[in-house]
């Protein structure tokens, strides 16, 4: 019976849907079919004899008119993998015999833990920023319904997510919920490429074949993780290169504990299940109730590696950042942290602040050891007022100069986090995420808060509040230190009790919402000792992010690079820091230090108050000279010409975004055997143009003419003179007219 209403459903869903040939979205009656197009990008979707939802195509656009296949369910390769293991389905429940990785698994209070998706209707809408298609499926028996949502940006992004509705009588609890499967074309020669490391190694890129089996990329800390980031770039073996290939990508936009398995079925077919780590679980809905997933962006290009990075790149400004789709540009600041750490006080953040001002800083921000009791990492934090002995007079007279200097201020906070020697802990102490009974995990000394409590959210919410209104602060660098621990939430019924990691991180997202709203011209970067918390949730309500603890010049052109296959450059803080490193004890020239952090949002760690006559000239030039190209680095196509793995060398290319400028980079870490500095090729010109050509150092470019058209410069191309250890130049590419 409910398989006839089901098809009746079909039927009329169907004739009612109008033609939208036009469209970025479009519907075929006679194969029953949807089409999205995106950029270069056709995903195409359709419902099979067996009224399930099945993908029929992603992969290179296609013509609004091809004709694609009528979905139809694969046959059983043998009675161990029935057409559910054979199809690639949309969106399997966890059912009818389905062995491979379901994209929703629940449990009925009955013990029924069987769910079979079939699909109802469809709704499509458009808006100023893209068309959106809302699929809905429901159980083949109860009263289960799933929503899928697909979002088309014209960038050449498909956005996908979920939402899982129980009209039940009963609580029904989803054990597993992913916001997308996404199925490739049939092939045993894919390759991954993906971003590993660890805390002051972040960003490091891993390339490995896709093989029969389950690759899990995932984290289950409570946060998006330094080990492993929710973005993957799958490639043809062989075939896919940086400038050439099929690439398909997607990263996940979701600041908690998430998964993403990539799984090579027996019959070659690979599937990509993304969205909440099903790793302890548990999401309790009473009748009435749905829970949303986060969202899953994806894309396409048959143009490489590189394209894959500057589609997102370019979403990524457009779409997600605050302020887009022209988010505004960061400035350059100067922290104090690696200059005084916990020393802070009046006297010594105006001494850096006058000497910051002097080189041409923008911004100066006050890191730890302003607050409460804080001398060291093991007291104070979660006491958020001034320290009366380090700033006798409060924030203000600093506040006032740091203005006067012609900068805004901005300072350090780590809301989510307490020490257990503080006025708040005593005072609070079941407000710390802990099991009863059990040892309460510290890490950095510090505990962390459930900010999944309503109560944690207010108070996180008001001290925030109040810092900002009773400061002139236009900047807050929002911290965060460990991972989780002991995930206990005693205060809630035992079924409700694992809700804490989806509910922990709707808070945080909540207060900054609610921040920003307050405070509108409020700018926050997510900092979790480094790299810890980087993802396109938490980009959708900060400006930057920091990449790395990690400041050494050298490991940075490795961070860097891994950081720029997902994420814009321009939202990348990168700090020149004192030497020796304080991690590597590694030695670097400035300039060479400047020219990397160059290379995205530039900053300055190092106690500027103690750098000789020449270093600060040096400074002073190379501040003045990155103003100049700083819309082409944060707004512009990034081109990685040497990749710095495994190489001596390193060259990255920005071309502006109206093609005007281009500036390349250039790194030696060190010289073998007399050997040149490999010819650079630009990339991204215009062939027909010219461009003048302004070496940052004459001296190492002294071959170049004073100007090239853009078909010589990436035919021909540029030889620098770089030589011994630690060389490093910039060309900037000037377009004047066309040949």
């Amino acid at each position: 019976m409910h398989r006839q209403v089901c098809f009746s459903l079909l039927s009329a869903a169907f004739l009612s849907l109008p033609a939208f040939s036009q469209s970025a979205i479009r519907y075929d009656a006679t194969a029953h079919v949807w089409q999205m197009s995106a950029g270069e990008m056709t995903y195409a979707v359709g419902v099979n004899d067996q009224h399930a939802l099945q993908t029929i195509y992603w992969g290179p656009r296609l013509d609004p008119k091809a004709a694609l296949p009528a979905p139809k369910s694969l046959p059983e390769t043998a009675s161990f993998d029935p057409p559910i293991a054979t199809t690639p389905l949309e969106y399997a429940g966890w059912g009818g015999g389905l062995p491979t990785q379901p994209a929703l698994k629940i449990s009925f209070p009955d013990g029924n833990r069987s769910l079979i998706l079939d699909y109802l209707d469809t709704k499509q809408t458009s808006g100023p920023d893209g068309e959106q298609l809302e699929i809905t499926l429901r159980d083949r028996l109860a009263e289960v319904y799933v929503h899928l949502f697909y979002k088309v940006y014209p960038q050449g992004i498909l956005a996908r997510w979920s939402q899982i509705e129980n009209r039940t009588k009963a609580t029904i609890t989803v054990e597993q919920a992913a916001s997308a499967t996404l199925n490739l074309p049939p092939s045993s020669h894919y390759e991954m490429k993906s971003l590993h490391g660890r805390w002051g190694a972040e960003w490091q890129v891993q390339t490995e074949p896709v093989q029969q089996g389950h690759t899990v990329l995932e984290s289950r800390r409570g946060s998006t993780s330094h080990q492993t980031n929710p973005w993957f770039a799958i490639g043809r073996t062989g075939e896919t290169t940086e400038a050439d290939g099929p690439v398909w990508f997607g990263e996940l936009g979701w600041s908690g504990s998430w998964q993403i398995d990539v799984e090579q079925t027996e019959s070659h077919r690979v599937k990509i299940t993304g969205g909440y780590n099903p790793f302890d679980f548990a999401y309790p809905l009473a009748q009435g109730q749905s829970l949303t997933t986060p969202i899953f962006y994806t894309g396409y290009t048959s143009k490489g590696n590189g394209e894959a990075s500057r589609i997102l790149h370019k979403f990524q400004r457009e779409q997600i950042l605050p302020g887009f789709p022209r988010p505004k540009l960061r400035p350059i600041i100067y922290n104090s942290w690696e200059a005084t750490e916990f020393n802070v006080n009046e006297a010594g953040q105006l001494a850096l602040a006058e000497k910051a001002a002097s080189i041409g800083v923008e911004r100066m921000v006050i890191d730890d050891g302003w607050f409460g009791q804080r001398a060291t990492d093991h007291a104070g934090l979660g006491d958020w007022y001034v320290n009366q002995t380090k700033f006798p007079h409060g924030l203000k007279p600093v506040i006032d100069r740091v203005h006067q200097l012609g900068m805004d201020f901005g300072i350090w906070v780590e809301p989510e986090a307490v020490n257990p020697d503080s006025d708040l802990y005593r005072k609070h102490p079941d407000w710390a995420m802990n099991f009863p009974g059990r040892p309460r995990t510290e890490a950095r000394t510090q505990l962390m808060l459930n900010l999944a409590r309503e109560d944690v959210k207010q108070y996180v919410l008001g001290f925030l509040d109040k810092l900002v209104t009773e400061n002139d602060i236009a900047f807050l660098k929002w911290d965060y230190n460990r991972n989780w621990s002991e995930p206990g939430w005693d205060a809630m019924p035992l079924a409700e009790q694992k809700e804490i990691y989806v509910r922990y991180t709707d808070n945080l997202y909540w207060v900054l919402t609610e921040l920003r709203k307050k405070h509108p011209k409020l700018e926050i970067e997510s900092c979790s000792g480094g790299g810890g918390r980087v993802d396109l949730g938490i980009l959708k309500l900060t400006e930057e992010v920091w990449p790395s603890d990690n400041t050494d010049a050298l490991d940075r052109l490795d961070i860097q690079n891994g950081f720029s296959q997902a994420y814009t450059p321009g939202v990348m803080v990168a700090w020149v820091t004192d030497v020796p490193n304080y991690l590597d004890k590694r030695v670097i020239p400035l300039q060479f230090r400047f020219l990397v952090a160059m290379g995205g949002a530039l900053g300055i760690g190092s106690d500027v108050t103690k750098w000789t006559a020449e270093e600060t000239a040096l400074a002073t030039r190379l501040v003045a000279f990155y103003k100049t190209i700083r819309p082409t680095v944060q707004e512009g196509s990034l081109y990685r010409l040497i990749a710095p793995e495994g190489s001596e060398q390193s060259a990255v290319e920005y071309v502006a975004k109206d093609g005007h400028q281009a500036i390349l980079f250039a790194y030696l870490h060190s010289q073998h055997y007399g050997q040149p500095f490999q010819t650079l090729h630009a990339q991204g010109l215009d062939p027909a143009a010219m461009y003048q050509i302004k070496p940052l150092d004459p001296a190492k470019a002294p071959t170049l003419p004073a100007q090239m058209t853009g078909s010589e410069l990436m035919g021909v191309g540029l030889q620098l003179r770089l030589g011994g250890d630690y060389d490093s130049t910039a060309v900037v590419l000037e377009k004047t007219s066309a040949k």
